[in-house]
């Protein structure tokens, strides 16, 4: 026993001896000394890693994506007609949000944001270890970390980018201002319904923009940044609507305690239940022809098309929300609801475009550009492929009128000046030998430049053309605006056969309106880029210009145009209005263009149609359209400008012209005395005289048949009739002198135009159809 015992004794000594060696040794290596220096090297490692970080990570350009923003377009009130962009977002500066809205955000997120470095150390290192320990996102950064991880970083999840996020913040924080950053991250932030910043924000929710946000309207976005897609009112389960409604309220009662928002506001603060989503705004029926053609206005003046397209401008345009309505309507009613294209083939060929332009400040109030996209590509408003046709006659007149032009026989050409209307009467004096057909191969005898514009004769203008000189005759119409690159000076131009576009023609025409003054058809009215929240308005060019025509001659255009409104080509169609207008028809070379330009004092509109097959845009007749024969100036086209422009005289469009001159149809005749009619004859295209001791005119055109008026004083305009009716001056002397034109009386006896029994011209027929190159 004895001896066992020792030996157990012995062995328990030694495992006892072996065990107090190890933990000696234990001991010996992790002793607290070494743990708190192994701690404190960590720490001092870790300082030193995070300066050297500090140091090494600068503060980085922006994300491409973070600065992605849309384009936004307004009409004229400020509404919007589109958000283009592969981002929805417009950012604006502090200035255009309520200060109190401001406030909101800083109560839900960041109370301290105002004085703190920009980052929140606590909530950092919390987020790290939730992020190393699988729990994922988690919150607690100040408003400068978050701003700093939407434009400067990604949204992943990882030690390295959150430790990036903190030193970055403390950059961010020493380099801008607090305005600066609560602006970018207010900008930056994903507000739910694909609206990204709190302009876009504000129009998806209650449709207003931010500078309009209550501070009710503003908890509401503060509140959706912590879950935009859970606190959407229109989308949230009864759980989100009610989390979301805590958090407004959160947000509030953070207000008021840091005095943001007194008791008595907070108690009056209601829940602002936010609208339905809409679709956004696009590229949809006319906006799509609109806003390609003030892009390409922008691009024009200057704007760097990648710039723009890079997104961050707000463009506003002259277009009235009313008026565009108004011009889409009409053009269904008149036009459209006539149409049927599946069962009538040449009605698919039917295109039309208008453009309507406030004459005072030259900017496009409304435009008809087609079918939309994708149906039709092409801006039926702004092309320039087909011919203006008679709607060139007014512009050949100003131009004769400007250059102080005179008939073949020496006399100023002006409205009551007295032309030869004979059909396919050959142009005296011209460039190259030219007889154009008038409407139907009408003919006329002497008849004034006013009945020849009412009834659209084109051997009258062909005349003048030459009488004035064309290379003249362009100078003018480039002047008023028209493309002289697409005008051949040949003596077609007379009867309008080069390219123009409705726009090009609205603003002629609103030149004529103006008293001269030149209007350039303008469709942008303010274009203001916005970025790093600074905003900067492009310059743009003054849609109102010099006196390109003497207001005279302006006005006379106008006093004369109010003639085919009332009793000329336009006058069926524009009947029975309670405005008062002027403008001109014109038809094209084979029917392939009909076109109306009118105006009143107040708006101007011009109204092209096409024929254009829908099989490679070749350009085709109009004959057949809507069921009917051939399509003319006086027909669709003046329809819907008549039915568009009596809607917008209701609106301010219409009133009284104000014109100085003293001739044309809007000036009464003076004081005549009756006319003896004679015989009826029915016109002819080549008029058969009777002989007299003095001789008829000879039908090929010499100066004397060219034109000739009283040398001294207005002359009388001749009175209307039909073929053979009332003679054309009316008056013993009507033409001139004893011997003016060759012998005593010509143009003065009892007798139309001329010698006794030589027909009259049919003053005043005509009606309103056209063959080539028609009314």
């Amino acid at each position: 026993m004895g001896r066992a015992n020792a030996r157990r004794a012995r062995q328990g000594g030694a495992r006892q001896a072996g065990k107090n060696e190890k933990k000696s040794g234990i001991r010996r290596f992790f002793t607290w000394k070494k743990i708190l220096g192994t701690v404190l090297g960590i720490c001092l490692l870790g300082m030193l890693g995070f300066v050297g970080l500090y140091l090494y990570v600068d503060v980085p350009a922006g994300n491409k994506e973070a600065k992605l923003q849309s384009n936004v377009f307004k009409y004229a009130d400020g509404s919007v007609m589109a958000r283009v962009g592969q981002v929805n977002r417009e950012t604006v500066p502090l200035s255009r949000i309520p200060k109190e809205v401001q406030h909101t955000f800083v109560a839900a997120e960041n109370k301290t944001f105002y004085n703190d470095s920009g980052v929140d150390l606590k909530g950092t290192l919390r987020g790290v270890i939730n992020t190393l320990s699988g729990k994922g996102k988690q919150g607690g950064s100040t408003i400068t970390q978050q701003y700093v991880k939407n434009y400067y970083l990604s949204q992943e999840q990882t030690v390295s980018r959150k430790l990036q996020e903190i030193v970055i913040s403390l950059k961010v924080d020493q380099k801008f201002s607090k305005d600066d950053i609560l602006a970018g991250y207010i900008n930056t932030s994903f507000y739910g319904r694909g609206a990204y910043g709190i302009q876009a924000a504000a129009q998806a929710y209650y449709g207003v923009d931010s500078d309009k946000l209550t501070v009710a309207q503003g908890a509401y976005l503060a509140s959706l940044l912590q879950a935009p897609n859970q606190y959407d009112w229109a989308i949230a389960s009864d759980a989100g609507k009610q989390r979301v409604q805590e958090r407004w309220a959160y947000t509030l009662n953070n207000m008021v305690e840091m005095k943001w928002l007194s008791p008595e506001e907070r108690a009056k603060q209601k829940f602002p239940v936010p609208q339905p989503p809409k679709p956004l705004p696009g590229l949809t029926g006319q906006a799509s022809y609109i806003i390609d053609a003030a892009k390409k206005e922008l691009f024009a003046q200057g704007v760097d098309e990648n710039e723009f397209e890079a997104g961050g401008w707000t463009v506003t345009l002259g277009i009235d929300k009313k008026r565009q309505k108004s011009l889409e309507g009409a053009v269904k009613q008149k036009l459209t609801d006539d149409l049927k294209l599946d069962s009538r083939s040449v009605d698919r060929d039917a295109q039309l475009g208008a453009a309507s332009v406030d004459p005072k400040t030259g900017y496009v109030v409304a435009l008809y550009g087609g079918a939309g996209y994708p149906k039709h590509y092409t801006n039926n408003a702004t092309r320039s492929d087909y011919q203006p046709a008679s709607t060139f006659k007014p512009i050949i007149l100003a131009s004769a009128m400007e250059n102080h032009a005179a008939t073949q026989g020496g006399v100023p050409i002006t409205p009551n000046a007295i032309y030869d209307g004979r059909n396919r009467r050959p142009v005296v004096g011209g460039t190259k030998p030219f007889a154009p057909p008038n409407e139907d191969e009408h003919t006329y005898g002497r008849i004034t430049v006013q009945t020849a514009t009412n009834n659209s004769v084109n051997s009258v203008f062909a005349q003048m053309g030459a009488d004035v000189g064309l290379d003249q005759v362009k100078k003018t119409a480039v002047s008023l605006g028209m493309n002289g690159a697409k005008m051949d000076v040949q003596p077609a131009m007379t009867l309008g056969t080069m390219g123009a576009s409705p726009l090009q023609m609205a603003g002629a025409y609103a030149t004529f309106d103006n008293h001269g003054t030149k209007v350039t058809p303008t469709m942008v009215v303010k274009a203001v880029h916005t970025q790093d929240g600074v905003d900067k308005e492009v310059k743009l060019k003054d849609p109102i210009g010099d006196q390109v025509l003497s207001r005279t001659t302006a006005d006379t255009i106008t006093s004369v145009l109010t003639g085919v409104v009332d009793d000329g080509t336009a006058s069926e169609a524009v009947k029975n209005t309670s405005y008062k207008a002027a403008g001109k028809t014109g038809t094209s070379d084979d029917n392939k263009s009909a076109w109306f330009v009118g105006y009143t004092p107040k708006l101007v509109t011009a109204v092209g149609m096409f024929g254009e097959s829908p099989n490679g845009g070749k350009q085709v007749t109009l004959k057949g359209t809507g069921g009917g024969g051939r399509v003319n100036g006086g027909g669709y086209p003046a329809r819907v400008w008549a039915d568009y422009t009596q809607d917008a005289v209701g609106d301010g469009a219409g009133g009284d012209f104000s014109l100085e001159t003293d001739m044309g149809a809007a000036v009464p005749p003076p004081s005549t005395p009756t006319p003896t009619p004679s015989a009826p004859v029915t016109p002819t295209p080549t008029p058969t005289p009777t002989p007299t001791p003095s001789g008829p005119p000879t039908p090929t055109g010499t100066p004397s048949d060219s034109g000739t008026d009283r040398p001294t004083g207005r002359p009388t305009p001749p009175t209307g009739g039909t073929a053979g009716g009332p003679p054309n001056g009316g008056t013993t002397g009507n033409g001139g002198t004893t011997g003016n034109g060759g012998t005593t009386g010509n143009g003065g006896t009892t007798g139309n135009g001329g010698t006794t029994g030589t027909p009259g011209g049919a003053n005043g027929a005509g009606g309103n159809t056209v063959p080539n190159f028609g009314n």
